[in-house]
């Protein structure tokens, strides 16, 4: 049985002193028993409340010991977790609550003004519960009342994910306990991962990766995960030293400022444990690539997912000499095909076209979303990513952008990834991201969001200049812009029709 509950279950017989989560800041551990213990006594204050099976819990909270409580307890108890994104404003969240129909919201005293202006204008009643997140106990154990917990399978409903779009509403993702367990699964067996492992979470629990790849797949392995409040560049290898992790897991963004600070040996910590770095949720540029194992002497496991697929789909091989740089590696745990967006047609290796997926991980669809699902899935269980990209004779996939954001100059498509890569190999340039604007000339002509290192100083011109050497001139961006930040959803992934607003 593929469920949360039966993971959690496992794990509290076999290993039950076993260490599943550490929470840095307070020194805090939960063992697989007492996650169990929670879990259960959550459901029943849930059920106490008058909650029954299948209901919303919506969660507005850090990362933190009792974020990662809930987010399995809720599961656990046959409700559906929703997270909720903490960059998203009151009339967003206002939205996402309406929408999914949320019973009661967790949260904490950072939280509450913004909560409580979301909230107006809702016309129904939604329980709020403050809560301390570093707190060891939310609620009185002697009080909860003795009822039987609901029985749980694989089908049922775990998690309700709003999905970060460039444009208009939200889509809830309704994820299964098959789908949500699929990912966890995935990911062990792909990364080879043992109860001895211990991996750093550095992704908030309102995204997929964080949630699944962290908190979940070590209920699969046996293993454990150190839990910071926050990202910090200042303190990362401190953490992983100090609590002898043996996988982290980042984004692209991540690793660009791990770049630009000093590795482990120059802060004199010991982080030779690290086996691998697994980099996910955005295209991880070549040139990046390079730069970490070069500096730090980790190799990196690059990989891809989406909110729709419970994170993972493909992913690099554990064997280093198996991984190509450049790719999110070939379909793990799932099937994968690239078609002709038009006709339909499944491409030859080395044809580009639009990515499809089909597996266990797949959602069951989009919540109270009919159209976008019958858009997004097919009757024979294929899913269309929305991503563009091609298989090589190996098998292995290479991602060009979404449909949506490809850049169509002069009737030629223009992959805009091509364009950050290139401007990602000049020494000055810390993040860059192309989009296609509006030309009366060409359709569309291509503009470039660039954020520099640290002390570094590049003009527009002496960039063009350089985007003209590596990409031709009818590929160099006709406007280059110097920013301080790009706009991104949670996973760290750049929302590039945003550079138009």
């Amino acid at each position: 049985m593929r469920t949360i509950r039966h993971y959690v279950d496992l794990r509290a017989a076999e290993q039950p002193a076993a260490t599943w989560l550490i929470a840095p800041e307070t020194g805090a551990t939960m063992s697989y028993a007492q996650l169990q213990r929670d879990s259960q006594d959550l459901t029943r204050y849930l059920l106490g409340m008058g909650l029954g099976k299948g209901d919303k819990v919506a969660l507005m909270l850090h990362n933190s010991y009792q974020t990662a409580r809930l987010l399995i307890g809720v599961m656990y108890g046959g409700f559906m977790v929703a997270p909720l994104n903490l960059l998203a404003q009151p009339s967003q969240l206002a939205y996402v609550l309406e929408h999914s129909d949320t019973r009661v919201v967790f949260t904490s005293a950072e939280f509450a003004e913004r909560l409580k202006a979301a909230l107006t204008g809702i016309n129904r009643d939604i329980g709020v519960i403050a809560i301390d997140p570093d707190a060891r106990e939310i609620f009185d154990r002697a009080a909860l009342p003795e009822v039987k917990l609901p029985e749980v399978t694989e089908t049922d409903d775990a998690l309700l994910m709003y999905t970060s779009g460039t444009t208009g509403k939200p889509k809830g993702c309704v994820l299964s306990n098959r789908s949500v367990c699929a990912g966890g699964e995935f990911t062990s067996a792909a990364h080879e991962l043992k109860a001895t492992d211990r991996v750093l979470c550095a992704m908030p629990l309102y995204h997929i990766n964080g949630q699944i790849v962290t908190a979940v797949a070590p209920l699969v392995h046996g293993g454990s995960v150190v839990m910071p409040h926050r990202f910090s560049v200042s303190n990362y290898w401190e953490l992983v030293a100090m609590h002898h992790c043996t996988w982290i897991n980042v984004v692209p963004t991540i690793i660009a400022y791990l770049l630009n600070a000093p590795t482990p040996k120059d802060k004199g910590l010991d982080a030779s444990g690290v086996k691998f770095c697994r980099s996910a949720s955005a295209p991880l540029p070549p040139e990046l690539h390079r730069a970490f194992e070069d500096k730090f002497g980790i190799g990196i496991i690059e990989t891809f997912g989406m909110t729709e697929t419970n994170a993972p789909c493909f992913t690099n091989p554990y064997d280093p000499a198996k991984r190509k740089i450049g790719s999110p590696g070939t379909a793990f745990g799932n099937e994968a095909k690239v078609i002709d967006p038009v006709t339909g047609k499944e491409q030859p290796r080395g044809t580009p076209g639009e990515l499809m997926i089909r597996g266990d991980n797949v959602m069951t669809g989009y919540y109270k979303d009919p159209e976008n699902t019958a858009k997004t899935l097919e009757p024979d269980g294929w899913m269309h990513s929305g991503d563009l990209g091609y298989m090589d004779e190996d098998g292995f996939v290479f991602v060009t952008g979404r449909i949506k954001e490809l850049i169509i100059k002069g009737g030629e498509n223009i992959a805009p990834r091509e364009i950050d890569e290139a401007l990602l190999k000049h020494p000055a340039v810390l993040e860059a991201a192309a989009v296609g604007i509006p030309d009366a000339h060409y359709g569309q002509e291509i503009m470039a969001c660039v954020i520099l290192k640290p002390g570094a100083e590049c003009s527009a011109e002496a960039l063009a200049a350089f985007s003209r050497q590596e990409l031709g001139k009818y590929k160099t961006p006709k406007i280059i812009k110097f920013v301080t930040e790009l706009p991104k959803g949670p996973s760290g992934k750049v929302q590039r029709l945003k550079l138009l607003e």
